[in-house]
């Protein structure tokens, strides 16, 4: 299996990702991180892969005004199921320094998490 070595942590997250250039229905985000995210489409879309995309993300995380987003496709995979999934490279946008907030969110709530999992709860231990 190949391993692949990328430039920014990916986290697995849940929100919208609308643009109409793309599809009229939003696709579902499935992760991101500070450079790019995945966008799942449950119909066949197409996507110039010359193009950039401007893409309005509705995190699951934050109620606010969706971050607007300048993205480049670098992937596209056509699955089974007449769905595609793609992959888009950020570019810089009016909405990066709320982005790289949200990663910086993700990333605390994960090394707390990874913490959390190796320390044993405090009622646990017992002196004798």
């Amino acid at each position: 299996m190949v391993e692949f070595q990328r430039k920014n942590y990916r986290f697995t997250d849940f929100g919208r990702a609308e643009c109409s250039d793309i599809c009229p229905v939003p696709g579902v985000l499935e992760d991101i991180s500070l450079s790019g995210c995945k966008i799942h489409y449950d119909t066949p879309v197409t996507v110039s892969m010359e193009n950039d995309y401007e893409i309005r993300v509705r995190l699951s995380r934050i109620s606010a005004e969706p971050l607007i987003l300048m993205c480049h496709p670098q992937w596209i995979k056509e699955g089974e199921d007449s769905s595609t999934s793609v992959g888009f490279l950020f570019l810089h946008s009016p909405d990066t320094p709320a982005l790289e907030a949200y990663i910086r969110q993700l990333d605390e709530e994960k090394t707390a998490s990874e913490i959390d999992s190796v320390l044993p709860p405090e009622d646990s231990c017992q002196f004798v």
